[in-house]
């Protein structure tokens, strides 16, 4: 290594340093410290009660076999499927079912999910728009558990993900089976022409690794979404999740690591010195998932950047709304 690369690395781990030791020094602020811990210890034992009794009792929230396979059937009677049961995509609502225990578990049971105005999602063809954040993309699982387990009837959501997830060995193929497709325009485009439903996150992998600082603070917007919905038509959805930010806190975005390893972020979190990758697990903190009015815009698809991010603006302001109102609502991050 060139004493260059060597002194730029120190100069990086001397940044880590730094953001570590502000991050303990906000959390021993004198005063609220005390009053932070016994909150918390309150909200993760009631949160632990509530799912050991789950888990005592699955009779209370597992969804009778007969009801799954009714909503997998529904899935399976869509237009865009081939007579073998999968899309051009490789999306198969048979492989849907088979994780379907492990998707009804996260959204029932771990994050204890709170739905409001599922209602707003419309038939046919809509662009689903939500904040971004968590550092592994739980949130457009439960989006997605919400549609299919809860909704009547029950959609299928085509997520937008990475084209690092999609790469991966196994992830990749369950991603495709499962209905999720690489994040680019023309997938997008082929989707809402076919009448689905995509979850489109913006902030893309800004918004997933965030530090823990700027927690319920979205980053900017692409504006390729509101240009796709203006070329199909299409109504977005504005979405706001509240508590995926506390899932897993990131003090440190460790990019050279990252951009060596290939990966969009390498987060750093406070457990990860003492328990290593486990540490990037979820905490079992509880979601609240607010749909908003479809929003419908008018216009020309190719209108410059200027009156794009106007119209960008709007659905931001809409999904900044519905977050502050789910902030407002909750009683504390685990309950």
């Amino acid at each position: 290594m060139s004493h260059d690369g060597f002194f730029k690395n120190v100069e990086k781990l001397q940044r880590f340093g730094e953001a570590m030791s502000h991050q303990l020094t906000a959390w021993t602020e004198p005063g609220k410290q005390r009053n932070r811990i016994d909150q918390l210890f309150r909200e993760v034992a009631e949160a632990g009660s509530e799912i050991a009794t789950a888990l005592l009792t699955p009779e209370t929230w597992r969804m009778s076999t007969e009801d799954i396979d009714r909503r997998i059937q529904h899935l399976l009677a869509g237009k865009n499927l081939s007579d073998f049961g999968t899309d051009s995509f490789g999306y198969s609502p048979l492989d849907v079912r088979k994780i379907t225990p492990v998707l009804e578990f996260l959204y029932r049971v771990y994050f204890r999910a709170e739905v409001h105005g599922l209602e707003r999602v419309p038939e046919g063809r809509c662009l689903l728009i939500a904040n971004h954040s968590g550092q592994l993309p739980f949130d457009g699982a439960v989006i997605a558990s919400a549609l299919l387990l809860d909704r009547n009837p029950p959609r299928m959501v085509r997520t937008m993900v990475e084209k690092f997830a999609t790469a991966l060995p196994f992830f990749g193929e369950l991603c495709y089976r499962c209905g999720q497709v690489t994040g680019l325009p023309d997938n997008c485009r082929r989707l809402l022409e076919a009448d689905e439903a995509v979850l489109v996150f913006p902030e893309g992998a800004r918004g997933i690794s965030k530090p823990f600082k700027d927690r319920y603070h979205m980053t900017a917007f692409g504006h390729g979404f509101l240009r796709l919905a203006l070329q199909t038509n299409s109504p977005i959805v504005p979405i706001a999740v509240v508590g995926a930010e506390e899932q897993t806190i990131n003090i440190y975005d460790f990019k050279w690591l990252a951009n060596l390893l290939g990966t969009p972020s390498l987060a750093i979190t406070p457990l990860m010195p003492l328990i290593g990758p486990l540490a990037m697990l979820p905490a079992p903190v509880k979601y609240r998932i607010y749909f908003g009015e479809p929003l419908t815009f008018e216009g020309d698809a190719n209108d410059d950047e200027a009156v794009m991010a106007t119209r960008v603006a709007e659905v931001k302001a809409a999904i900044q709304r519905l977050m502050n109102q789910g902030l407002a609502e909750r009683k504390g991050i685990f309950i």
